[in-house]
């Protein structure tokens, strides 16, 4: 193990004891903010630790095996050989697992999520797809046990959606679904196709990560206008009868947000102020992106929403993700929100690039 990385580690191990006492102490239990603040960073490097510490232990006994090799007695040699081989492919395994936990970190991996999925190409076909795409990101929602809700809507001419946002909230949100942006193709026969021919369909899908720091991203409120509006669909009279229903737009960009899921006007205009953020953020990173990848292009590509993705191709029940070359012949799984199998795919293909461009870094 390098040397800069056993200081990085010790210094970890170090943080933790002290955030245990910390945790612990009468005063930081008072102050709940800390005590969150605390416990946070407290459940974040604690599988490092752990996994430092089997990787010392197994160090320590790999010392005292290669010890026994001096002793006289040849069984005893053959005991310590057995032991070496094993606790050799242990020490592998451990180092190459600190190093990942020690790869770098995306700030907003923790946030929640506003999902937003746009019919494309295709006209009504697209449509039914977006909302095919809906039901998909529900249900892979509801197996991690996170929470999501509609916070605006347009709906398709004949079923499923022009446009639609969600909002997910739950742990590791964006870390898991931030792969998810980009063009995502379907091919299927059309229910309107009566020749039986096979249609070609699209959807983009756009993952931000919601600001918890309100000013972490400064709107001036001079480049916006404020609309309000009576809100439609589910909310019963009261929703019909009150403009509660709040739309942004931000001039310089002419990005617009909308927001009628909650009766209170207030909590609407907050939330689409906090969608707005999210996608000048999205904006921000994807300008940021394309200026890296002049230089060095993800694995896994840059997100970015002109980007064919994946294909969804229903008569061989096959989905392809076009950035890992991976092919699954498991369509009904995957959209009855079977997506662990893509996502972790995804995100140990971004691992192994994080990892080649550490080893680059260091040479």
């Amino acid at each position: 193990m390098k040397a800069s990385l056993k200081t990085k580690l010790d210094q970890l191990l170090e943080r933790y004891d002290e955030l245990g006492h910390l945790l612990s102490d009468g005063a930081t239990i008072a102050d709940q903010t800390l005590f969150r603040a605390y416990s946070m960073e407290y459940a974040e490097i604690e599988p490092v630790v752990l996994c430092y510490r089997r990787f010392e232990e197994a160090s320590s006994q790999l010392a005292e095996a290669k010890l026994m090799l001096e002793d006289n007695d040849p069984d005893i040699q053959e005991m310590a050989r057995d032991e070496m081989g094993t606790l050799e492919t242990d020490i592998e395994r451990l180092s190459a697992e600190l190093q990942t936990h020690l790869l770098p970190r995306d700030p907003h991996d923790s946030n929640n999520v506003f999902l937003e999925i746009r019919a494309g190409t295709g006209g009504d076909e697209a449509a039914i797809f977006a909302g095919d795409l809906l039901k998909m990101y529900t249900r892979f929602a509801e197996t991690k046990g996170w929470k999501f809700e509609i916070m605006s809507e347009r709906l398709g001419d004949h079923g499923g959606y022009k446009e639609v946002v969600l909002r997910i909230v739950g742990k590791d949100v964006f870390g898991t679904l931030k792969f998810e942006s980009g063009a995502h193709r379907v091919q299927r026969v059309p229910q309107t196709e009566s020749q039986g021919r096979i249609h070609t369909s699209a959807c983009t899908v756009a993952a931000m990560p919601e600001i918890e720091d309100i000013d972490a991203i400064e709107i001036n409120k001079g480049d916006l206008r404020v609309d309000t509006y009576r809100a439609s669909g589910a909310g019963g009279q009261h929703v019909n009868k009150t403009d509660s229903a709040v739309r942004l737009t931000h001039i310089p960009t002419g990005i617009v947000v909308e927001c009628q899921d909650e009766r209170s006007q207030h909590k609407n205009k907050a939330r689409a102020m906090s969608l707005l953020q999210a996608k000048l953020l999205d904006v921000a990173t994807s300008e940021r992106d394309a200026e890296q990848a002049e230089t060095r292009k993800s694995l896994v590509g840059s997100g970015d929403r002109s980007e064919k993705i994946r294909t969804y191709n229903y008569p061989d029940s096959r989905v392809t993700d076009h950035r890992i070359n991976l092919t699954l012949h498991r369509l009904a799984q995957t959209m009855a929100g079977d997506l662990a199998p893509i996502v972790d795919q995804l995100q140990a293909e971004h691992q192994a690039d994080l990892l080649q461009q550490m080893g680059q870094d260091g040479d």
